[in-house]
């Protein structure tokens, strides 16, 4: 009994002595490991290896403001690298010329606006001279928007499709018609990017809603100034395949819209695998924008650094 309680204290006192010794390094090595975790944090502060690019006023409510430099101006401290803004066009001048001057500055790149996008008519898909004008028209006002703002891109909508013209007919009348386009954009160093969206959920009617439809009219058309714009939230619900439908029109691809699925919202909110599909577009050498074309799982200043942290973690390939 008593060599049992000598054995019982002895391991007590091995035991003892091991937490003091463990104890006693403890602050050292706490301290050894705090630069690591230092440079984590400054690492995930630093620039993002995609060009995704916020909306102007995605995050008002943390940058304190609805100021569109202030806005620009906290998105680049995030470390976004890029900016898009449908409504430019629409802006006074006098914002444009300041969205221009503080992109400038801090070297940042502009996102595709919207040049064109009525859904309820029948605009290029149709062989009409006043319509066509109006096109046109809208082409050369999409110049001086992009030369004013430095802007590379510019969105269009081929607007609905016609039902009582076959297929065909229209597809061969949309090449036609954004060959027009193409001799006014070409010359401007402005590139169209043509969105296919989907008629399931969000815009039923119209004629473009497939990439690999909107690769062969690109083709066909032949202009550099005539690219796509991926729409991924769209797609997932057109067809999936995300992707392989890259890789067969990358040639193709101009530009990026992100957005998950069900939701709208931000990556990691739905179905959407955005790691994999971020780091496969990062290693095709992608260097254009990827634009935040999405809604917040959660309101307020909550939902916006919800936004910002699920592109850390998609981003962190």
């Amino acid at each position: 009994m008593l060599k049992e309680n000598d054995n019982s204290r002895r391991g007590f006192l091995r035991k003892a002595l091991t937490a003091g010794i463990a104890a006693a390094a403890a602050p050292s090595v706490l301290k050894a490991a705090q630069p690591a975790a230092t440079n984590e944090k400054n690492q995930a502060s630093g620039p993002f290896k995609l060009k995704y690019a916020p909306y102007i006023g995605m995050f008002s409510n943390l940058a304190g403001s609805k100021d569109p430099v202030d806005n620009i101006k906290f998105c680049f401290d995030q470390g976004f690298r890029a900016i898009f803004d449908n409504g430019l066009m629409g802006r006074p001048l006098e914002e444009q010329d300041r969205i221009a001057a503080e992109m400038a500055r801090l070297g940042m790149e502009l996102g595709p606006f919207v040049l064109y996008a009525d859904f309820g008519v029948t605009s290029f898909v149709v062989q009409d001279e006043e319509k066509r004008k109006m096109i046109l028209d809208l082409m050369h006002k999409g110049v001086e928007t992009a030369k004013r703002t430095n802007a590379k891109w510019a969105l269009v909508v081929p607007g609905r499709y016609d039902e009582r013209l076959q297929p065909e007919y229209q597809t061969a009348n949309v090449i036609d018609n954004l060959r027009y386009c193409a001799e006014i954009l070409e010359p401007a160093g402005l590139t169209m990017v043509l969105e296919p969206l989907n008629t399931i959920h969000d815009h039923p009617g119209l004629f473009l809603t497939r990439i690999p439809q909107a690769y062969q009219i690109c083709r066909a058309v032949n202009s550099p100034s005539v690219k796509i714009i991926n729409d991924l939230y769209h797609q997932q619900i057109s067809e999936g395949n995300l992707i392989p439908n890259i890789e067969e029109s990358y040639s193709e691809i101009g530009a990026f819209h992100l957005g998950d699925n069900p939701g709208r919202n931000e990556p990691t909110s739905g179905e959407i695998n955005y790691k994999n599909i971020f780091k496969y577009i990062y290693q095709k050498g992608y260097t254009g924008t990827l634009c935040m074309e999405h809604g917040k799982s959660l309101p307020g200043k909550e939902g916006e650094q919800k936004v910002i942290d699920a592109y850390r973690e998609c981003d962190n390939f």
